[in-house]
């Protein structure tokens, strides 16, 4: 059925253009010195989705059009990822979440819930905590917190990685001629049973347009750099995490098959209002693409409450 859908709402124009989806719009706006590019569609209460690494946007495609039955759905790009394109002045989660801000208040949104995957759920978080006033209601997909309950010396030893990605240039020179191919390699080892959960499965859960369209931007040494860079910035993630105030919005919390426990006593010193935390079932680390129906049934759900 995923495939079928595919095929029906996306269409690769060419090799160096964006991503089409059905009934959204590709927007850009400037922010701060950088340009950030966004996708939205639908009608109804803002929803904002933000993305983590290896992706782009378009890693909420397989859940976008059914939140955007209900909601007016803002997929962005973060600045210096995808078609996104300027420099931040930092990669630290605090700074990328008032780019963040700052894009939603030029669009005038109001109150929007800010839903948030792997590093994108920490600018999630770091939204809701810096504005709290603007933010509904916040979704933290499968992430453990940097800090307070997770040091940044216990960050690097999470995942192989996590350290080999957090090193000064070497991730370029290794990766820099084979995006692609690193990409395809990675995908399925943080999937449902994947090498990284200690499972065997080495089939990826997303098909070759999919990765086609990750690598697209990613392949850019600048975009490839500043992928890293969001794993850089980590130790001063953990910093201004232990200083962050605790977010009090209606919080949902999702994770990987088995990992809902562990993500959420990272997250309850930081997050005072956590409404369900939850199991993806049949999913590892890609809850939007291994599970689809169930993410987007449960995220309506909260939405709606």
């Amino acid at each position: 059925m995923k495939r079928v859908l595919l095929a029906l709402l996306l269409v690769i124009t060419a090799c160096s253009s964006p991503a089409r989806l059905d009934g959204f719009q590709h927007e850009y706006a400037d922010v701060d010195g950088v340009r950030m590019h966004y996708v939205t569609g639908g009608s109804g209460t803002p929803v904002v989705l933000v993305h983590g690494w290896p992706q782009t946007w378009y890693g909420w495609w397989p859940i976008m059009p059914a939140l955007a039955e209900h909601h007016t759905v803002y997929a962005v790009d973060l600045p210096g990822l995808g078609d996104s394109t300027g420099t931040p002045t930092s990669f630290a989660k605090t700074t990328l979440a008032r780019y963040v801000h700052a894009l939603t208040t030029k669009l005038g949104l109001r109150n929007p819930a800010i839903i948030g995957h792997d590093l994108g759920a920490a600018v999630a978080f770091q939204y809701a905590s810096q504005f709290p006033q603007d933010t509904a209601r916040l979704g933290y997909l499968d992430l453990p917190l940097p800090g307070p309950q997770v040091s940044a010396a216990t960050y690097r030893n999470l995942s192989w990685h996590i350290a080999f990605h957090m090193q000064p240039q070497v991730p370029e020179a290794v990766v820099g001629d084979d995006v692609r191919e690193y990409l395809k390699l990675f995908y399925p080892q943080v999937s449902f049973n994947g090498s990284a959960f200690g499972g065997t499965n080495t089939t990826s859960p997303f098909s070759d347009e999919e990765i086609d369209e990750f690598a697209r931007t990613y392949r850019k040494p600048a975009v490839l750099k500043a992928g890293f860079d969001l794993y850089r910035a980590l130790g001063q993630d953990v910093t201004d995490n232990d200083n962050a105030k605790p977010v009090t919005v209606p919080t949902l919390i999702m994770a990987a098959q088995g990992q809902a426990d562990a993500i959420r006593g990272t997250a309850a010193p930081r997050m005072t209002n956590i409404v369900r935390a939850m199991d993806v079932p049949h999913a590892g680390h890609w809850l939007a693409e291994e599970n689809p129906q169930f993410v987007t049934a449960e995220l309506l759900r909260f939405l709606s409450e």
